[in-house]
């Protein structure tokens, strides 16, 4: 039986990664570092252990990741207020600036996207899409309640 579903999402997921390759790249980012950068955006600060479960990478690339944005000052670790042992990641002045090109860049793709699609096709996208979370049953971000940060610095 032919995949109609996944075989297609690993496609698109791997079109976008290759379309974005080219501009990440003008910021200094590989689309993996930009996915990173536009998560911590949305949904930063978060624990290492949320992005670790959020982007799918082993521990030790994900510390190397977070080290090579550390080190381009696009992020910092804070120490998490409940747990020790642990970090909270977020950007920098300067990563909240890359991470803003990265969202016009995404919002562009997205509305290039959407234009050749109508409001049926959205639907049925969505559909598939909430099929698969109930499928599944993954959960791959906290809820927000579930998710305890400190205040942004200033």
């Amino acid at each position: 039986m032919k995949l109609q579903f996944l075989s297609l999402i690993h496609k698109a997921t791997r079109q976008i990664g290759l379309r974005l390759e080219t501009p990440c790249a003008e910021l200094g980012l590989d689309p993996g570092e930009g996915h990173l950068i536009s998560y911590l955006q949305s949904y930063g600060p978060c624990p290492i252990a949320e992005l670790h479960r959020v982007l799918g990478y082993k521990p030790s690339t994900l510390t190397s990741v977070l080290d090579r944005l550390s080190a381009q000052g696009l992020l910092r670790r804070l120490p998490h207020p409940r747990d020790r042992r642990s970090f909270l990641i977020e950007l920098t002045r300067e990563g909240r600036s890359v991470a803003a090109a990265i969202q016009r860049m995404l919002e562009a793709l997205e509305a290039r996207i959407r234009s050749r699609v109508g409001r049926a096709e959205i639907a049925g996208f969505r559909a598939v899409m909430s099929a698969i979370d109930q499928v599944t049953g993954v959960e791959v971000r906290a809820r927000e309640s579930a998710r305890e940060t400190p205040k942004e610095k200033k």
